[in-house]
């Protein structure tokens, strides 16, 4: 059976707030950790049935790649949900709400 194994290391002031988000893979093709300035962490407890999650971001992300990075996560969850469930209606509704998220956020949808 095939391991891979994805590690985060994050920088923190003395508020504990990210100073920096560096993340590496065993299966990218660059080795090299790279940074990043927002990540959500989403994991289901099959046990407990809830999810438990990690979203951090450092202090100076930026207000307007903020916005970007929650719409693309929502447009990406509802690709995710649809290979998931095959559920396209609901994924129809949920790029409907992205349209209209991206429209009051003003971000021009790519």
């Amino acid at each position: 059976m095939k391991k891979a194994e994805i590690k985060l290391t994050i920088e923190l002031d003395d508020n504990n707030v990210p100073e920096s988000i560096m993340w590496e893979s065993t299966d990218a093709q660059n080795k090299e950790a790279l940074p990043v300035k927002s990540m959500m962490l989403a994991l289901w407890d099959q046990n407990y049935k809830n999810t438990l999650r990690i979203d951090l971001w450092t202090k100076d992300m930026p207000v307007d790649e903020m916005k970007r990075f929650f719409y693309e996560t929502l447009q990406t969850m509802g690709d995710s949900f649809l290979r998931a469930t095959g559920e396209t209606n609901i994924v129809e509704d949920l790029r409907d709400y992205c349209a209209h998220f991206a429209d009051k956020m003003e971000i021009s949808q790519k």
